[in-house]
């Protein structure tokens, strides 16, 4: 019996060392062809000493921090105080978090690249290169700085005037132009986009370029109240205006309370230009036949300055943020919210009293007639004709 157990124990120890014979001629052979593959790839590929490009962060930390306020102004369009404004108001946003790799990009050092991005429209590898970051990283921070101002501050910044804040801009409008009962303009303006690859015959407007459609509603400071945009350019603004929610507040009576005058009741209205149909609570001039009275014409004559508010605002608007100036190279889904931050960020500056630069080569505002089917009013006439003879009669009054 001991002689078989010293046989087996034999017999399994020979098998054992078989075993680990093999697996150590295995290793072996899978080492020598792992070495070979890996002198292969060294061989026929690029060398790198670095997994991630080392980009010069001396603009943004040195340079922008040594600016004087003209400097600074210059470069994002708005004063320091402004900036840390907007960057406190999006503080409580969820911050980016540091991880084993890299740190994260700041909040003040983000909304640097979304404000210089949209006041100059400059390339991404352009931002690239001035803020130290990756060209991928300049597109992801400013769709999402303008997605989060969308969100966050335009309530906050655009809507429309209720309360003390109604009579203030009636009260503007009426001394600042001698308009009553008047608590905005309104008015179209085209923004110019890359073609977009679906539909592009859509966005071609009359003017001969592709563009995205923006109405806005503007008070006496010049500062939106009210925005509708994403419309392609060949829509009629009096369509766009029909499928925008302010236009149907307005027909069901929500949008302001009326006042009567030379015993007819006048409503709160807007005033728009000649593209726009004639309602209670939307006033527009007398078309110019060559047979208008005086009376009609003074009317005119005070209208258009009043009207003028708006035009001013779309000129301060491009004049800030210029990206809106050339061609947005964007999605066409982005647009909208492009727009939309730069109409809050314009109320902003508004509100803090930066200074404004018109743009380089403004587009002159056609007369566009009104849309077919748009007829005038039987009442909203009476309510032209009431202002008419008021404006009349201060007139006479003062000479």
């Amino acid at each position: 019996s001991s002689c078989s157990l010293l046989c087996v124990e034999y017999c399994l120890r020979q098998i054992c060392e078989r075993v680990i014979s093999r697996r150590r001629k295995r290793r072996k052979k899978i080492h020598i062809l792992m070495m070979a593959l890996c002198g292969a790839i060294a061989a026929t590929s690029i060398q790198r000493s670095i997994w991630m490009r080392r980009r010069s962060r001396e603009w943004w930390d040195r340079d922008v921090a040594g600016y004087t306020e003209q400097d600074f102004f210059q470069n994002f369009i708005m004063s320091r105080n402004t900036f840390h404004h907007i960057c406190q108001r999006l503080s409580p946003r969820p911050s980016r978090r540091d991880t084993a790799f890299r740190r994260s990009i700041s909040l003040r050092k983000r909304v640097g690249v979304g404000l210089y991005w949209l006041a100059t429209g400059a390339g991404y590898r352009t931002l690239a290169n001035l803020f130290g970051i990756a060209k991928s990283s300049v597109c992801a921070i400013v769709h999402d700085f303008c997605k989060v101002v969308h969100h966050v501050l335009m309530p906050d910044y655009i809507k429309l005037p209720q309360g003390d804040d109604l009579q203030e801009v009636l009260q503007g409008f009426r001394q600042r132009w001698g308009f009553p009962q008047c608590a905005g303009a309104i008015d179209g303006s085209h923004i110019p986009i890359i073609a977009p690859k679906e539909s592009h015959v859509d966005y071609f407007n009359r003017k001969g370029w592709h563009s995205v459609l923006l109405q806005g509603v503007v008070d006496h400071q010049f500062c939106f109240t009210n925005i509708f945009t994403g419309w392609p350019g060949s829509v009629h603004d009096a369509r766009v205006l029909k499928n925008s929610r302010i236009y149907g507040m307005a027909e069901r009576g929500e949008l302001f309370p009326a006042v009567e005058i030379n015993g007819v009741q006048v409503p709160i209205m807007l005033l728009g230009d000649p593209a726009y149909p004639l309602r209670t609570w939307l006033l527009k001039g007398y078309t110019d036949t060559g047979t208008l009275t005086d009376q009609q014409r003074h009317f005119n004559e005070r209208y258009s300055r009043a009207r003028m508010t708006v035009e001013c605002a779309f000129g301060r608007l491009k004049g800030r943020w210029r990206c809106l100036g050339k061609r947005l190279d964007v999605d066409i889904s982005s647009v909208p919210a492009i727009i939309s931050a730069c109409c809050t960020l314009h109320n902003i500056c508004e509100k803090h009293g930066e200074a404004h630069e018109e743009p380089a080569q403004a587009a002159p505002q056609d007369e566009r007639t009104a849309d077919r089917g748009a007829q005038d009013a039987a009442h909203p006439a009476r309510v032209r004709e009431a202002l008419t003879e008021l404006f009349y009669s201060q007139l006479y009054i003062i000479i």
